[in-house]
């Protein structure tokens, strides 16, 4: 997992948050990789679909510069690259700076305040992909962990051959039968050997490899073939054979994913399009972020671990293991958090300063604002668009996701509001798009459907995730805006007039109850109609707030039912779990600090440190709860500012 190479060229900041939930990105295919083929090379293992290229492990670089204010973001390569010289290099970070002058600083969306007094200091976030690690917590409590590649022994699961059986050919035809691509109603599979095993093992590899296709022996002409055809309509599809899964076993396969450089929902999308089956029949707990190695429990809905453990021949990036089988699906929000193992290299802190920052997050913690990524990245920030939608302005709406805006954008994209601006064409705009999946796609084409006098309709194209991220975004920005007024004014104490949960319940701290709490007890809300706000001077900055943007505070419930908002709690304050931290010193930029689950599955020793080195590293271990933001709490660390606007100059200057 070497990373090498530096491109500033298009970017983003992603922030690793607990509870994360944009738009899936479009699939990328990999490259079957060689384990897949063969020597004959005529038959590929029938879970190994060969695909057009493979994505490549991009380095993560983000960089602060010798400044009291330091950024912890990432910057992402959007477009696969060979590579840059160093000249290039430069140039493209000028570039890229220099659009990114039009992007969010963190005192754009509210986040202005630090708990702690330690003197700030400079580290490189995200360096390469293993110095960013996410474990996702169970609802028991237990640290996910990739260490278990077996699989449960089944007396029913069919043999090996079953993956070996078909030829490219014969896969391709069944797909395309499988997914009715094309007229025919039935594949046929002459049975060259015949002899009953080979025909049970083909019978077994079609309906286990293709599911919503039934199989029949018939004679032609003195030869036997193996007749593949739809049981039951296209619904089919979505619905694994009820018979063909044995009784006795749970309905449920469980396993962990272990993941590098694919979102939550990026991986379900490849493992299905390997299985060759729809993407909800996988359940999960949390999302967990791209740009990261992340290991998280998932489970889909009979699928043999027999058959997933074969697609770790097949798979770049991933690995699943610690399979079991369960009578129940996974439920969103059923983790109790994530522990990640940060390093933060090249720091500049001493050893004093580092003691002091880890400590003040290990005994008080940081201030639970909403990250970076929750805005977007461009001028048109997704609160602003929030904002229309809860006002009832579709014109504007439509306007902020269509019209051209300064900032780093693909190209296509660009010329794709261009058009919009010339000719307000929806059919014209979309045509510039080679990727329709994405927001600004799926709007053109609901206008296009349903013309533009019905925004609201055309809108509600967009995936209901998609378009509810826009004001949860908008409630985000007030509650960020509404903690750091509401620590300037009183400080890091509770105060009467505070609120507090009991239980599901908000109460408010009263003047005599003060000494039975702490700051960290302290909760303030997200505006929605069913939320109670602080009595204190908060309470009217809230109101203040919304009037300014023409919304009602006494009045959240939106005529679309989609749009109300009905608020909830967040805790002003988190103090991490598990936090643990060292210091280590290495020479060389390339090597990992730490081992991840791959590395001890494969037997690598772990890194070992010298006394004295040209680099220092801060290495940090920390557990959070659901929805909050790792970048959070390391911009505590660093005292730095996380917007990619201002870690794009830093960086900037730091490769020079």
């Amino acid at each position: 997992m070497e990373m090498t190479g530096v491109s500033l060229k298009r970017g983003y900041l992603v922030v690793e948050g607990n509870d994360c939930m944009g738009p899936a990105e479009e699939i990328k295919k990999q490259k079957v990789s060689e384990c897949c083929l063969p020597k004959d090379g005529d038959r590929l293992d029938s879970d190994c679909l060969p695909t057009s290229e493979t994505e490549p492990k991009t380095p993560e670089v983000v960089s602060a510069g010798k400044g009291k204010k330091n950024s912890g973001a990432q910057l992402e390569e959007e477009e696969e690259e060979d590579g840059f010289s160093e000249e290039g290099e430069e140039e493209e970070a000028e570039s890229f700076a220099e659009m990114m002058k039009h992007g969010l600083t963190e005192l754009d969306v509210g986040i202005t305040k630090f708990v702690s007094s330690h003197q700030g200091f400079s580290g490189i976030l995200k360096e390469r992909y293993s110095d960013f690690i996410v474990h996702e917590i169970g609802k028991d409590g237990q640290i996910s962990h990739l260490d278990d590649l077996s699989v449960p022994v089944d007396e029913e699961d069919p043999s090996e051959d079953v993956f070996m059986v078909l030829t490219t050919e014969e896969k391709q035809q069944l797909e395309e039968l499988q997914l009715f691509k094309n007229k025919e109603t039935s594949v046929a599979i002459e049975v060259i050997e015949d002899t009953k095993e080979k025909r049970t093992i083909i019978h077994q590899a079609i309906k286990s490899l293709f599911p919503g296709l039934e199989t029949k022996t018939e004679d032609r002409a003195g030869r036997k073939y193996i007749v593949a055809y739809h049981a039951a309509g296209k619904k089919a599809l979505a619905n694994p054979r009820k018979h063909s899964w044995p009784k006795s076993r749970g309905s449920y396969c469980h396993f962990v994913l272990y993941k590098e450089n694919k979102d939550t929902m990026d991986a379900i999308n490849v493992l299905s399009k390997y299985l060759r089956v729809k993407p909800n029949i996988f359940s999960y707990m949390g999302t967990k972020d791209k740009r990261a190695i992340t290991v998280q429990e998932i489970a889909v809905l009979k699928i043999s671990a027999q058959r997933l453990a074969h697609l770790n021949k097949c798979l770049m990036n991933f690995k699943l293991g610690n399979f079991s089988y369960q009578k129940t699906p996974l439920k969103l929000g059923e983790l109790q958090g994530n522990h990640f193992t940060v390093v933060l290299r090249n720091i500049t802190g001493t050893d004093d300063q580092v003691q002091q920052a880890m400590n003040s997050l290990k005994e008080i913690g940081f201030i639970n604002y909403y990250g970076m990524q929750r805005f977007g990245t461009t001028a048109v920030p997704t609160y602003q668009v929030g904002r229309a939608i809860l006002q009832n302005s579709w014109t504007e709406v439509m306007d902020l996701i269509l019209k051209p805006r300064s900032g780093a954008e693909k190209g296509y994209l660009v010329k794709c509001r261009e058009e919009w601006a010339k000719t307000k064409d929806p059919t014209a705009a979309l045509k510039k798009l080679p990727v329709k999946r994405c927001v600004e796609g799926q709007l053109l084409r609901g206008l296009s459907k349903y013309g533009m006098k019905n925004i609201v309709s055309a809108f509600g194209i967009i995936p209901r995730n998609n378009r509810l991220m826009y004001i949860h975004s908008y409630q985000s920005y007030v509650w960020n805006n509404m903690v750091s007024k509401r620590i300037e004014d009183y400080g890091l104490k509770p105060v009467p007039g505070d609120l507090v949960l009991k239980g599901a319940t908000a109460t408010y701290i009263e003047e005599e109850d003060i000494t039975n709490y702490s700051i960290h007890d302290v909760v303030m809300p997200l505006p929605g109609f069913d939320v109670i706000y602080p009595k204190h001077k908060i309470s009217e900055a809230y109101r203040e707030m919304l009037t300014m943007d023409n919304l009602d505070i006494d009045n959240m419930r939106h005529k679309i039912r989609d749009y109300s908002l009905s608020g909830a709690y967040r805790k002003i304050i988190i103090r991490p779990q598990n936090v643990s931290w060292e210091v280590v010193v290495y020479d060389d930029p390339k090597i990992p600090l730490f081992n991840t689950d791959v590395d001890n599955l494969e037997g690598k020793p772990p890194p070992v440190f010298a006394s004295e080195g040209k680099y220092r590293a801060l290495k940090m271990d920390f557990s959070l709860p659901p929805s909050t933001y790792a970048t959070m709490a390391i911009r505590e660390v660093l005292k730095m500012d996380t917007s990619i606007k201002n870690q794009t100059q830093l960086n900037t200057t730091w490769l020079r």
